[in-house]
């Protein structure tokens, strides 16, 4: 694996380990020592998986405190463009956001620590995107800030939503637990 530092240094860009042959294709999710010897410490409490139809965003999601989790996020079918906001209050990247496109092609995953926003896009039909959480889902303290009001561009006129994700506070709004 393959570790590298995006524009927020906590965030990293992920290379997994891959190969392929006649039978297909091989790839290393996860690998707790590389991940150690990358300055990251991660448990995993949860995974879960979503697939998307093409032009779906979902977020952006976090969950307050004590609840928080970092997330490891990965595409085995298809590409999304994932994006981690900043919503740490003493962070001097707070407000900023990492984009990176995520595909079975590229078998790139991003590592996103506690203390971020999270959400994407998908690029393709039937996106198939895999979750890696370091604490369990408690609903009551699930929470998002508005898809479009963090200075991302989407690149989508008209995206699909959920209800959800669309009431969600503006991030000018947006008062941070972190």
């Amino acid at each position: 694996m393959q570790f590298e530092s995006t524009i927020i240094q906590d965030v990293k860009l992920i290379t997994q380990f891959h190969a392929h042959d006649l039978r297909g294709q091989f790839v290393k999710t996860f690998h707790e020592k590389s991940f150690f010897e990358a300055g990251i410490s991660f448990s995993m409490k949860e995974s879960f998986y979503s697939t998307s139809k093409q032009h779906v965003i979902r977020g952006m999601h976090f969950q307050h405190p004590p609840y928080q989790h970092a997330k490891i996020v990965f595409c085995t079918q298809g590409a999304i463009l994932d994006v981690a906001l900043d919503i740490r209050s003493a962070s001097p990247t707070y407000g900023q956001f990492v984009c990176a496109e995520l595909s079975a092609e590229n078998n790139k995953a991003l590592y996103i620590p506690e203390g971020f926003a999270h959400g994407f896009k998908s690029l393709t039909e039937n996106a198939l995107t895999f979750y890696f959480v370091s604490s369990e889902n408690y609903r009551e303290a699930d929470d998002g800030i508005l898809f479009s009001s963090f200075g991302m561009n989407w690149d989508c006129e008209e995206p699909i939503l959920s209800d959800r994700d669309k009431s969600f506070v503006s991030f000018q709004q947006f008062k941070t637990p972190f």
